[in-house]
């Protein structure tokens, strides 16, 4: 079954809160599963998005995703004891709500989005991928992505990423936020370095499990700078998603 919300929590905190954000990573995942109305849910540490690997982690972000059974539910997330939690923690944070509109593949043996429909959306989408390395194929991985990372830096209507794991090596992902979704299919589908790292993905078989999916965005609520926005909140054609 398709979830009609799935949100995205981004917490920035000071330096000095890492080892309390680390030990939060060790306790809150089982907590935060265990919500009324949560029906998947991952914490994860945040990256860059230049590349792959410890090189890249960004220790003063980290990162929610939560799929709910509703809207209510999900209202109920800043109240929670780990909402609360990673808000005294942070000192700027955003929550960004999601629609699903395709997915493809499996976290954890799950697919959390359900296999949504699509349809035609106007506003900014959102693109998750995510993906478990096979050990022997890391190597050959990490040394295809830095041309796509850089592509992504420069791509028409890109207005935020940043790189999603659940573990320092192995278990990572990317967040792009774009424009619209032409932007979107644009570099997915006919940008050459993205383009070759596609072609080569079922002939390395660097992944052991995979996920790919994209989602309309509707309210973006907080310090958008956190995600790395690009465009100014005010900008019309940006800012008011997808209702």
């Amino acid at each position: 079954m398709t979830p009609e919300l799935v949100t995205l929590h981004v917490w920035r905190i000071p330096r000095t809160a890492v080892p309390r954000a680390l030990a939060r990573m060790a306790t809150h995942p089982a907590r935060l599963r265990r919500m009324p109305g949560v029906r998947f849910a991952k914490l994860l540490g945040t990256g860059t998005g230049t590349g792959f690997g410890p090189g890249d982690t960004d220790l003063t972000r980290w990162a929610a995703l939560v799929v709910w059974d509703s809207p209510a539910a999900a209202a109920g997330f800043d109240a929670s004891p780990v909402g609360r939690s990673w808000a005294r923690l942070a000192r700027a944070g955003v929550r960004v709500e999601l629609r699903p509109l395709t997915s493809r593949g499996e976290w954890s043996g799950r697919r959390p989005f359900g296999e949504p429909s699509g349809g035609r959306v106007t506003g900014p989408v959102l693109a998750l991928t995510r993906a478990r390395l096979r050990a022997r194929r890391a190597v050959t991985f990490w040394r295809a992505i830095p041309p796509v990372a850089a592509a992504l830096h420069d791509a028409p209507g890109l207005l935020a990423r940043f790189g999603v794991g659940e573990a320092p090596l192995g278990w990572q992902g990317t967040v792009s936020v774009w424009r619209d979704a032409a932007d979107l299919v644009a570099f997915a589908y006919r940008h050459p370095e993205h383009r070759a790292a596609i072609t080569r993905t079922p002939t390395e078989g660097w992944y052991a499990e995979e996920l790919f999916a994209r989602f309309a965005v509707g309210d973006v609520v907080g310090d958008r700078t956190v995600l790395g926005w690009a465009a100014p909140a005010g900008d019309p054609e940006t800012a008011r998603g997808n209702a």
